[in-house]
């Protein structure tokens, strides 16, 4: 079984149910995407640091219960993990309200344990994580988890990066920017979107955003639901079939599109499949509430019919 590993945070969730009451939860970008790669097959492990509290005892059940591998997840004594509440509108776009300063996973690159963590990654087939993982670190933290990565190439680990951008935790974009060009640097698989890259670069095309990214294995998530691909030099697009539902929330959207696009690629399947996958699998997830779909609706058929594992 391939085996990837996701580092990112997951918080308490506080959604929005009926009433104005709130149902409690948990998530995160890196988080969702480990649960629907264990979900289709993939060896997930996700990597984060918890408190020693029972919120983080119950993310951990739940987790293992999802066949999220949990043995590289830090617990820090006396620390919480982070809090966050979403409202959705009637179109079902999000609003997010954080409260996160303190959380444990802002601690992972500054433990004792940090160092085991870091060179554990070499063992793995994929690294994914996200801008939203990067920006839970300050620049020394960043330093090593990059050294780590690039440790973890050499020993023949792909990383894929997913540009999931959120504002509130780059409050100076140049910072930002320049993490985004190393992130880009070192990545094999970029997971772009216009949505995410706008912010950072106003007003520029698709070919503008695409240059940015020196990779040979590029995806550019569009405004419409498709997706540019750059491989090797070529540009592919890729559309997503239509909806069969409305859409009710699109939480988790891109996460689940990394996992699908992920796992195809280590199935076997070439980019354009593995985007298929991609925009099918979210495509579901957006047409029901929260991050994380029942199990009884992941679409049957999405990942090619192959044990043949393959490095992205």
């Amino acid at each position: 079984m391939s085996r990837v590993a996701c580092i990112g945070e997951c918080m308490v969730e506080l959604k929005q149910a009926e009433g104005g009451l709130f149902s409690r939860g948990y998530g995160g970008d890196t988080l969702n995407t480990a649960v629907y790669l264990a979900r289709l097959g993939a060896g997930a492990d996700y990597i984060t640091a918890l408190g020693d509290d029972s919120l983080s005892d119950e993310m951990i059940a739940g987790w293992a219960a999802e066949g999220v591998g949990t043995v590289s997840v830090a617990r820090l004594a006396g620390k919480l993990p982070g809090l966050y509440m979403i409202q959705t509108d009637d179109k079902g776009e999000r609003r997010f309200f954080h409260w996160r300063d303190s959380a444990a996973a802002r601690s992972l690159m500054d433990l004792p344990q940090t160092p085991e963590i870091l060179n554990a990654l070499a063992g793995y087939d994929v690294i994914y994580l996200s801008a939203i993982t990067l920006s839970l670190y300050g620049s020394e933290g960043r330093t090593r988890l990059f050294a780590a990565l690039q440790r973890a190439r050499e020993a023949g680990a792909r990383f894929a990066f997913d540009t999931n951008f959120r504002a509130r935790g780059w409050p100076d974009l140049d910072v930002a920017r320049a993490v985004f060009r190393e992130a880009f640097s070192a990545a094999d698989i970029v997971l772009a979107s216009t949505e995410d890259l706008l912010p950072l670069y106003p007003g520029e095309s698709n070919d503008a955003l695409l240059s940015r990214i020196p990779g040979a294995e590029v995806v550019l998530k569009l405004s419409e639901p498709a997706s540019m691909l750059r491989l090797q030099g070529a540009l592919y697009p890729v559309r997503a079939e239509p909806l069969k539902a409305p859409v009710v929330d699109t939480t988790a959207a891109g996460d689940s599109f990394a996992a699908a696009y992920v796992a195809a690629r280590l199935m076997g399947a070439d980019p354009i499949e593995a985007a298929r996958a991609g925009h099918r699998l979210a495509g579901v997830v957006v047409c029901h509430p929260g991050a994380i779909i029942p199990r009884a609706a992941m679409p049957p058929g999405l990942l090619p019919a192959t044990s043949r594992k393959a490095s992205p």
